[in-house]
């Protein structure tokens, strides 16, 4: 049983929700965890995860998710009437309860838990943004970096040993969704 087909099995409750004429995309190979809310016109491609209790919300302008992405637990996904789409790359890593409204986070980006990233705001490829951050609207954050605080700064040049775990973290993810499909087979749910 894959995850599309775990995904139907367990779908008692309602996950994904129109909004005028958009309905979401969500590609067969994303995991959904429950208390999951999906609405709009948001798309995520394969072998991403979205996990317990998190919405994401494309109401009133687009999401759009990449492959092999986590978002944690309980994290909030918003938009700007017309103005602020929300753009999220490939194997990004999105912590608990992390907020992210209307900005673009590259490819191979960690965000840690509880930041908030605002409005136009740009993450870019392999940067790190700290736990409890708020990115404030338009900063962006270059490649290679770690911004951190209350209004979130430059902080420092990322190390190698940091840099090399981007990749290691998507795919740890990628992990933990293998163990809770086989987990979920497992009591044949």
């Amino acid at each position: 049983m894959d995850a599309a087909e775990i995904r139907k099995k367990l779908d008692n409750e309602i996950k994904l929700f129109p909004y005028l004429d958009k309905f979401p995309n969500i590609n067969d190979k994303v995991f959904l965890a429950s208390g999951v809310k999906i609405i709009g016109d948001v798309e995520i491609l394969e072998k991403s995860s979205v996990w317990y209790n998190t919405v994401i919300r494309g109401d009133v302008n687009y999401i759009r998710i990449g492959k092999m992405t986590n978002i944690q637990d309980c994290s909030m996904l918003h938009v700007t009437n017309n103005r602020f789409p929300l753009n999220v790359g490939n194997k990004v890593t999105i912590g608990h309860s992390v907020s992210l409204h209307g900005c673009t986070l590259n490819d191979l980006c960690l965000i840690g838990i509880g930041a908030v990233i605002l409005d136009g705001a740009v993450v870019e490829e392999k940067s790190i943004v700290a736990a409890g951050a708020v990115v404030k609207p338009n900063f962006v954050i270059p490649s290679g970096t770690l911004a951190a605080g209350v209004p979130a700064k430059i902080i420092r040049n990322l190390t190698d040993d940091e840099l090399n775990e981007f990749e290691k973290s998507a795919l740890r993810y990628k992990k933990y969704t293998e163990v809770s499909i086989h987990s979920i087979k497992k009591y044949n749910y």
